[in-house]
């Protein structure tokens, strides 16, 4: 059974088949995290744009595993962070304050990862950040921004300078925190993070190793857009490697309503 069947067989009564379908994405992109590994107890986040013109958002109930996380109990929030759903979770205030502030403020960010990952905080407490030299931080050139570190996210003046430390880009280093990622679809952010994951890894593998790291030419390096122009222009960017975990994880959309 695939995405566009379980919209039309499970969409709760007076929700749009848009929403649902958004639900069920984002609820399968948890219960992949989970699989990787890249949870951390309940807390982080990966949030999703509800299709329509009122700004709302899903983030996970505070309180719940990534495992736990189904297509029903998102919450729906508008930009303050208020639920719109009835909802009968709570929602973590650290992440309203990253979540929401790129969600209002990028048109194009309709899914937002953030997470504390072992590799991608060690990262960010290098004050050289993400070397590109290897092979997945190449693929990740030009596309990097640095956010530096304010403490505990908690506070609302700190998000227009989150904003502007992102810009246009795709990923977002919070220095001595974690990493972040925003795309225009769940699986694109999806494989975004995943590459970003693995180059942080092999940075951390290569760093712990004896002997000097190669450089990447700068020849290279201006030829990258180019060449992986394809993998990101596809009709659904991301949408072979996410459907593929979710296959290989056992992940299935019947099993999230």
């Amino acid at each position: 059974m695939d995405l566009s069947d379980k919209v039309i067989q499970h969409k709760p009564a007076g929700m749009a088949a848009e929403e649902w379908a958004v639900r069920l994405e984002l609820a399968a992109c948890y219960r992949a995290f989970d699989w990787m590994g890249w949870t951390e107890l309940i807390y982080n986040h990966i949030t999703a744009k509800v299709p329509g013109a009122d700004g709302h958002y899903l983030i996970n109930p505070y309180g719940l595993w990534y495992s736990e996380v189904t297509a029903s109990n998102l919450v729906k929030v508008d930009l303050q962070g208020r639920s719109v759903d009835g909802s009968k979770y709570p929602i973590n205030v650290a992440g309203f304050v990253i979540h929401s502030a790129i969600h209002a403020a990028r048109e194009d960010a309709h899914c937002v990862i953030h997470t504390h990952s072992t590799a991608g905080s060690a990262v960010s407490c290098k004050r050289e950040g993400l070397r590109c030299d290897n092979f997945y931080s190449l693929y990740l050139h030009g596309s990097v921004a640095y956010h530096e570190f304010e403490g505990v996210t908690t506070d609302l003046a700190e998000q227009p300078r989150l904003v502007a430390s992102l810009g246009a880009k795709s990923v977002l280093i919070l220095r001595n925190h974690g990493l972040l990622v925003a795309c225009p679809s769940i699986p694109e952010a999806f494989t975004t993070y995943w590459t970003l994951q693995r180059a942080c890894e092999i940075q951390a593998a290569t760093d712990a190793m004896a002997g000097e790291n190669l450089p990447i030419t700068q020849k290279v390096l201006e030829e990258t857009p180019a060449r992986t122009l394809p993998f990101r222009s596809a009709p659904r960017p991301g949408g072979l490697a996410f459907d593929g975990l979710l296959r290989r994880a056992g992940i299935r959309y019947e099993d999230l309503v």
